[in-house]
């Protein structure tokens, strides 16, 4: 059963959506600052990029996100949702402001406590902003499409695509290295396990609103007794 969106259900979904986003971009700035292991394979395009023309990370990711936007625009014959366009544009923004906060820890046990913290943070702050289902990212979006074009499975698509980027990236100058596989193998588990908590959460403040709101709204009794 689909809830209604009234408004303070809406922005209680857009309140999550954009803590997911940020939860996002910290979590790939948290990876960043410790490049050396490899980053994801987006995230090595990104750096790649950074390394040879550069801008900053945050930009490229902005770049590359406006190109899939337009490219599945095309495809799809239809405008892009209002949240595809704001997760492309402060996913950016947020990675470069935290990565001008943060810094690499020079001791390698918190090197390796920080890369797994970040890789989590970033599958929480993924499972976050999907759950109120308000706009796809620019990336899933291409993953989508390219799944109802080739037939393929999901995973197989998303497999297939990060490896491109991820090569291309290389090529770039980009990092790789075991965290760019740690990222590969584990970030679609714990986005597994994320969302649904996520969607859970969300639920159960829409319906902790909604009883508060029906509550307010009951009838007073005057003179009445128990």
């Amino acid at each position: 059963m689909q809830l209604t969106l009234k408004k303070p259900n809406l922005r209680l979904r857009w309140s999550f959506f954009i803590v997911g986003l940020i939860l996002l971009a910290l979590g790939i700035s948290m990876t960043m600052q410790v490049k050396d292991f490899g980053i994801g394979p987006w995230d090595v395009l990104h750096y790649g990029l950074f390394i040879q023309l550069g801008l900053s990370v945050g930009t490229w990711s902005i770049i590359a996100g406006l190109t899939i936007v337009i490219i599945t625009s095309i495809v799809l014959k239809r405008l892009p949702q209002i949240g595809t366009l704001l997760n492309m544009v402060l996913v950016g923004l947020f990675i470069d402001l935290f990565n001008f906060i943060l810094a690499e820890p020079e001791w390698l046990p918190a090197k390796i406590i920080l890369f797994i913290l970040g890789t989590l943070v970033t599958a929480a702050g993924i499972g976050i902003y999907v759950a109120p289902n308000i706009g796809a990212g620019p990336r899933d979006s291409l993953m989508l499409v390219l799944t109802d074009a080739l037939q393929w499975k999901v995973s197989t698509v998303r497999n297939a695509i990060e490896v491109t980027v991820g090569v291309l990236g290389w090529l770039l100058g980009g990092p790789i290295g075991i965290g760019t596989v740690f990222i590969a193998l584990f970030l679609g588990t714990f986005v597994g396990k994320t969302l649904p908590i996520s969607k859970n959460l969300l639920d159960y403040f829409i319906k902790k609103g909604e009883s508060y709101e029906n509550f307010n709204k009951r009838t007073l009794r005057i003179n009445h007794h128990d």
